[in-house]
């Protein structure tokens, strides 16, 4: 028997017409209490793999040994990852347990990845799931926070996971309190030391902590972090948490292993800049005591908060207050010392902070 053209012409034509008429006729099963054919869950899954291998064939993954990664990882990981995939300090409940695909349990599937697929997977998330993108894609250093933190949790025991996560527990046999995350659990003072990249926002000015939250809440600032975690608030509770955390007295926090020579050349920097280059000098806008109020104190930050936002604002993703363009072009002509060098003067600095 011979096929011919015109037969596999109308067989095109024909089987997507079948397959819209079968569909139309409410016939096809949609039911997750069903759940898919064996074919079906294999088919999904090898495609799943496939594609997020190919992906990732061009992404070079960082060093992931920072401990100083894992804090707002964990907390985010708390906040908007915990209630499908579950969490050393709480399984996974039985409602998400009925999706499909159900939420994999992470101690069990992430060894089979590697950090590059990790990252792929975090920051794109995965089509016909529950699993979302990353909320800001312009921050892949969150992704990879996120990345170095998912890649301990196989091992990881519910007290380190609470101390990470900064966790409030309700005293009655280390039972999580339902509502365990809030700004404290990353931004306490004693959460923070000269290493960590989460800003100490105590003693900040009003003025500022405002606009961060409403740049977060509108997405003029890229975090995924904290997008999610003003998502959750009232904007009309803003004014309160900036009074709040800004009349705390500020607790330096700093590093002193700074090496000297970097030191004098951030305060160089910090207080001429760089003519030549078309770099400002840092204090001829920050900490000034007639000093525009949304402008942020540096005196005290952790080095690597402070490289890190140099970093953003030098790549173009940085927003914030209706300042931030100033830093963006401020930070432009910036090389890579300057950053590492800026950070480490300001993290030792003991000036008139707030």
């Amino acid at each position: 028997m011979t096929i011919r053209w015109k037969h596999l012409i109308i067989l095109i034509i024909v089987l997507p017409l079948l397959g819209l008429a079968f569909a139309w006729s409410g016939m096809m099963g949609i039911r997750a209490s069903t759940g898919h054919w064996g074919v079906t869950d294999w088919f999904l899954h090898w495609a799943m793999r496939n594609s997020v291998g190919t992906a990732a064939l061009g992404v070079e993954a960082p060093p992931l040994d920072d401990p100083a990664r894992l804090p707002p990882a964990a907390g985010h990981y708390e906040t908007g990852c915990a209630i499908c995939h579950g969490s050393p300090a709480s399984p996974r409940p039985d409602s998400v347990l009925a999706m499909l695909p159900p939420p994999p349990d992470l101690k069990q599937v992430v060894p089979q990845w590697t950090d590059a697929e990790l990252f792929e997977i975090v920051k794109h998330g995965v089509r016909y799931t529950g699993m979302p993108a990353w909320p800001s894609q312009a921050r892949d250093d969150e992704v990879w926070g996120m990345v170095a933190f998912i890649r301990r949790l196989p091992e990881m025991d519910a007290r380190t996971y609470i101390q990470l996560s900064g966790l409030r527990t309700s005293g009655m046999a280390g039972a999580v309190s339902p509502l365990p995350i809030t700004c404290e659990s990353c931004h306490a003072q004693n959460r923070l030391d000269g290493k960590s990249v989460i800003p100490n926002i105590a003693g900040q000015s009003e003025a500022y902590l405002l606009e961060s939250l409403k740049a977060y809440a509108e997405g003029r600032r890229q975090s995924g972090v904290m997008q999610l975690a003003v998502s959750a608030m009232d904007p009309a509770t803003f004014p309160e948490l900036a009074r709040h955390f800004a009349s705390q007295a500020s607790q330096q926090s700093a590093d002193d292993a700074a090496a000297s020579e970097l030191v004098e050349k951030g305060r160089i920097l910090a207080e001429t800049g760089r003519p030549a280059d078309k770099v400002p000098a840092c204090l001829s806008c920050h900490e000034k005591a007639d000093g525009n109020p949304v402008y942020p104190h540096l005196s005290g930050q952790p080095a690597p908060y402070l490289e890190r936002q140099l970093h953003l604002f030098r790549g173009g993703t940085r927003g914030g207050t209706s300042y931030s363009h100033l830093m963006v072009e401020a930070a432009k002509y910036l090389k890579e010392g300057d950053m590492a060098a800026l950070a480490a003067y300001f993290a030792g600095r003991k000036g008139s902070g707030p």
